[in-house]
Formats: C-alpha cells, structure tokens, sequence
C-alpha cells in the first residue's frame, strides 16, 4: 500500500500582529482533515528553520483557556519566528492528543472529579496519545525544509520527526507560566509523559499533592 501524501492547495497572506505569513492548505491521503502550514520568511532550501509542530486545541487557541499551555504556546512560537524574521508553524488537526474535541471535553470531565490527564484518556478508552507526526514531516518536505530547531517540551515529537526524516539540530523550549488551573496538567506531563518542563515549586507541590 502506498504511503500517504500531502498536496498543497493553496497559500495566501495573512497579516498578522506578528507581521505578514503565508497560510498554506494541505490536503492528504491519509485522513479528511485540512492541515495547515503558517510560515514567514523564506524557508525553502534553508537549514535549522524555526519550526513548531502544533496539535489543533479548540479550548486554547481559541478560547484562551487556563486548562494548558496550547494557546500561550502557540503565541510563543509565533512571536518567536516573527522575532528571527523566517520559521514554519505547521497547523495538525488532531485535538486533545488525537482523541477528539468530544473526548477531550469528556476528559475534562473526569480529571474535575481528580484524574489527572493521562488516566482520564485511559479511562476513556484511548491512548495516552494518539497523534502522529507523519503528515508534518511531508509538509515540511514539501516546504523544502532541510532541517529545524523545534520548539518543543515533547521528546517524543523530536523522536518521530527524526524518524520520518526531518533532522532536528536543537530543541528550542517552550516554558509557559504555571497557573492555578494548569499545575496539575503540567505536572503530569513532566512526570508521566516524559515532557521536558522544569519541575518549579507549583509544579512539585501539584504533584506532590497527587501521589
């Protein structure tokens, strides 16, 4: 079976607070989704781009809510290509880990009631998570994208990047304030999921408090 592809359709100027990007809109072979491509600068043929792979949070990027750190991230990323002059933010339709707005909303639920994120995904009968990166890697390939410096706390982004072949010369952090209502979720991403967060007093006593 032959593996998936991505077309780009179309891209179009987007002004921006963060200055002028190019929206770029993929179709694929592999799901229904409409994966997206924001980039500034030029990109193609270059090395170590600034780049971000972002999972699509409803609640985050468009609510703004305090839940996690999506939508503060998002912002970051751009203020930081916008910064440099050039980088790529590629838009992944895949909400809540892969799960779902649905799901998501469901998990929301169950982590009120004292789950934390991971066992309100298990409980629910998925994956801690569900994403994949293979579509990135080919939009990053038909962006001609050599390589990157990825912002990112997730090694397991790093990792499935590589593996598709898009070679990550660094990892660039994306450390966002802790508040009240994400201490919990971001705790446990650095404890159970491996993320490369700096353990701060709020996040040692939110996770203290869970064990």
């Amino acid at each position: 079976m032959p593996k998936p592809t991505v077309t780009r359709m179309t891209c179009a100027r987007i002004p921006t607070k963060y200055g002028d990007f190019q929206l770029c809109y993929y179709t694929n072979t592999q799901d229904k989704k409409e994966h997206l491509a924001f980039y500034r600068g030029t990109v193609s043929e270059e090395d170590d781009v600034l780049v971000r792979i972002h999972s699509e949070c409803f609640t985050g990027d468009v609510l703004s809510s305090r839940r996690c750190d999506c939508g503060e991230q998002l912002n970051r990323s751009l203020e930081l290509i916008a910064d440099e002059g050039e980088g790529v933010l590629v838009y992944l339709r895949q909400e809540g880990r892969g799960i779902g707005l649905l799901q998501k909303l469901r998990a929301y639920n169950l982590q009120d009631q004292g789950y934390d994120t991971v066992d309100a995904n298990l409980l629910l009968g998925h994956s801690v998570d569900e994403r994949s990166y293979y579509l990135a890697a080919r939009i990053l390939e038909d962006l001609g994208v050599k390589s990157v410096r990825l912002m990112t706390n997730n090694p397991l982004k790093i990792n499935a990047l590589e593996a598709e072949g898009i070679r990550v010369h660094v990892r660039v952090p994306l450390e966002i304030a802790v508040n009240s209502d994400n201490a919990g979720y971001l705790s446990t991403k650095a404890l159970r999921m491996d993320h490369l967060l700096q353990l701060t007093p709020a996040l040692r006593s939110k996770a203290q408090s869970a064990s």
